[in-house]
């Protein structure tokens, strides 16, 4: 761009037509910082609704398609053809569309879980590696500059040796059966075949999984998993117990639900080491709780001045004007961009400890921790091996 600032990337998105919440939700995180175009998509199953929902976006009219194979295929052969692509459609199709473009060359920002199988996301791990491009996970939680700012106290040394972590998502929003009802989003979540082998696992524990792993920077090395089924007639579990154990021999404890009553979003990590602990809670998201082992507790607020560099760089307000959500959401967004033209464009690849996106590994591992969770279940609560050797990623 002529004025200095970064070009944008052509993007695609496949999925989150009309009436999807997640849609717009990625819409507005790739406009945000204006680093990307929204060029083409296919946003629903069915072809004619799908292209008259993209001329409501005002993609043009002959890039909107009625399937992403035919997506795939035409976008490749163009000169201007997209350069990212976002998908955000039910877990089981991660994979195909995925693999699909990943396999043309273009890098992908893909909604949680990556796959519905580990088989699936290996392959995913391979082929992005094999093509050289970017393939994230919209882990976006991690994009709130207080959940950098309790990455960075730990990496500094303020908690002391990491000693316990509890950690929860623990979510109202389907504490009735609102799949009998026709609720679209409750329907597909909890048919196994569409959202994978454990509903609430897949949907909100891999969120908290990743988050614990993210503050922490301790993998997840044995689970002990109890899934349960606590809305009758439900086809699916929907609520989670997981104790944890770290590599550095901490413990730790999950507790993901979609049936907790009166619950609203319910995010929710603590971390205690020996010398402080420290707090976050998704829906007070500007505030970080750290209490000293000996001394007064502190509430930190974001934007301030104190903070480190990592939660400066994405905050976007003064102190006491309210981030949320969708700047999260953007701040992911952004931190790819960065990464994606860097490889593109041949600059320098950003600084991981300054845009630490979720990546495709991030998203393997989360896979990993689903299916030892559903194998821990079936054996009545047994501990089961978490870890998995990925290898590097240039190997």
């Amino acid at each position: 761009m002529t004025d200095g600032s970064p070009r944008r990337l052509r993007l695609g998105m496949v999925g989150g037509g009309p009436g999807s919440t997640i849609g717009e939700t990625h819409r507005h995180a790739a406009r945000f910082d204006g680093r990307y175009a929204l060029v083409a998509g296919v946003f629903a199953s069915d072809p004619a609704r799908s292209r008259a929902f993209a001329a409501t976006l005002d993609v043009p009219p002959d890039r909107r398609y009625g399937s992403w194979e035919e997506m795939a295929e035409a976008e490749a052969a163009r000169r201007d053809g997209v350069e990212v692509v976002a998908i955000m459609t039910p877990n089981a199709s991660h994979h195909p569309i995925a693999r699909a473009f990943l396999d043309r060359g273009v890098d992908v920002i893909c909604d949680k879980p990556l796959a519905v199988d580990l088989e699936q996301a290996l392959d995913l791990l391979a082929a992005s590696r094999r093509a050289g491009v970017v393939l994230a996970v919209t882990y976006n939680y991690t994009g709130y500059p207080m959940v950098r700012h309790a990455r960075e106290l730990v990496r500094a040394g303020e908690l002391g040796t990491v000693r316990l972590v509890q950690v929860e998502h623990a979510s109202g929003w389907a504490a009735t059966l609102l799949e009998a009802a026709g609720h679209k989003q409750a329907a597909w979540r909890t048919t196994p075949a569409l959202a994978g082998k454990s509903t609430v696992v897949g949907d909100l524990g891999t969120h908290a999984h990743h988050l614990a792993r993210f503050v922490t920077g301790l993998e997840i090395t044995a689970l002990s998993a109890e899934l349960s089924t606590v809305v009758p007639g439900r086809a699916s579990d929907d609520n989670a117990h997981v104790k944890l154990r770290f590599s550095n021999g901490a413990r730790g404890m999950m507790w993901a639900c979609m049936a907790a009553t009166g619950h609203l979003h319910g995010l929710r990590l603590r971390v205690y080491g020996d010398q402080a602990s420290l707090e976050w809670i998704q829906e007070q998201p500007d505030q970080l709780v750290v209490r000293p082992l000996d001394g007064p507790h502190r509430i930190l607020s974001r934007g301030a001045g104190y903070l480190s560099a990592p939660a400066r760089r994405v905050s976007r307000l003064w102190p006491g004007h309210p981030e949320g959500f969708l700047e999260a959401f953007a701040n992911v967004y952004t931190d790819v961009a960065d990464a994606v033209i860097a490889r593109r464009d041949g600059g320098a690849a950003p600084d991981p400890g300054l845009a630490p996106f979720p990546t495709v590994e991030d998203g393997v591992l989360g896979v990993k921790f689903v299916e030892a969770a559903v194998e821990s279940s079936r054996r009545d609560g047994a501990w089961v091996d978490a870890t998995l050797d990925l290898g590097r990623p240039g190997a």
